[in-house]
């Protein structure tokens, strides 16, 4: 199951008098990635690379930033997808040493920096939510409150006309679940309202 972190995590390693300064943070897209990445070069304009990778909403992002093809972003981004991530921007600032690590260094420096910063992350399970809503009769609305509650749904609005009708939201792999239970508790007068296209 994909998960994402809460907050922002940081790690600095020194390596051969090199430093890593790693950060792992939320992040919805990736125009808000380069934006991080942009104020970074402004907080660290002695740094010699900032690279970074990004995984969120389907945007990745692998970027070495002038380090050997290969030895930074993929790396960085293949420790959030081991981790299983999603909506993550890793960035790692490097100052050089003097000393060149050469592709198996660079690879382990980079990789180290993101996987040590993010074992001070706390990470939450991404639950995909579907949104559902229906009408019923008046005298099946304790019922529905109950069916909805037991389920772990949340109740996001409720409206009395005619009929009452219910909004809420729960889990994508539990709706099935409750959608038949809620028409076989209803006996077929639970109506059900199909979302507006978008």
């Amino acid at each position: 199951m994909p998960q994402t972190i809460i907050s922002a995590v940081d790690h600095e390693l020194l390596i051969k008098k090199s430093r890593f300064i790693a950060c792992v943070q939320p992040m919805t897209d990736r125009a808000a990635a380069q934006k991080v990445v942009a104020e970074l070069w402004a907080q660290h304009p002695g740094a010699a690379h900032v690279c970074w990778a990004l995984l969120a909403g389907g945007q990745s992002a692998a970027v070495d930033d002038g380090e050997p093809s290969g030895t930074a972003g993929r790396p960085m981004l293949d420790v959030l997808r081991h981790q299983d991530l999603e909506g993550v921007l890793a960035t790692v600032v490097r100052y050089f040493g003097g000393v060149k690590l050469g592709a198996g260094g660079l690879v382990r420096a980079y990789t180290d920096s993101v996987a040590q910063a993010l074992l001070k992350a706390e990470k939450v399970a991404i639950i995909k939510l579907r949104h559902l809503a229906c009408t019923a009769p008046y005298a099946m609305e304790g019922m529905l409150r109950r069916e909805i509650e037991s389920a772990g749904a949340a109740l996001d609005n409720v409206s009395h006309a005619d009929d009452v009708t219910f909004e809420f939201s729960l889990a994508d792999n539990m709706a099935d679940a409750l959608i038949i239970r809620l028409n076989e508790a209803g006996h077929g007068r639970i109506v059900w309202i199909k979302p507006e296209e978008e």
